[in-house]
C-alpha cells in the first residue's frame, strides 16, 4: 500500500497543535503552530547539511498541504 506523502494529525491533548505528518524520506511530524519538528529518522553528521536544505523546502510543503487540506474541507 502506498501512503499519501503528508498526512494531517489530530490529537485532543494539543488542542493548539496543527501537525503534518511527512511520511516519505526524510520522514518527520511537524506542528505548524510552532514550527517544532520530530524527526523520524538518525542521520549522519555529514548528511545534515545537505538535508536542512532539502528540509526547508520540505516545511514549505506541510504548509502548502496544510492550507489546501483545509481550504477543501470548506468554511466551518
Amino acid at each position: 500500500m502506498e501512503f499519501p506523502k503528508f498526512l494531517l494529525g489530530d490529537n485532543t491533548d494539543y488542542p493548539e497543535a496543527i501537525f503534518v505528518i511527512h511520511t516519505e524520506f526524510p520522514r518527520f511530524i511537524i506542528n505548524l503552530a510552532n514550527d517544532e519538528v520530530e524527526w523520524l529518522e538518525e542521520f549522519e553528521k555529514s548528511e545534515e547539511k545537505e538535508l536542512m536544505e532539502e528540509a526547508e523546502n520540505l516545511f514549505q510543503a506541510s504548509n502548502e498541504f496544510y492550507d489546501r487540506e483545509i481550504e477543501r474541507y470548506g468554511p466551518s
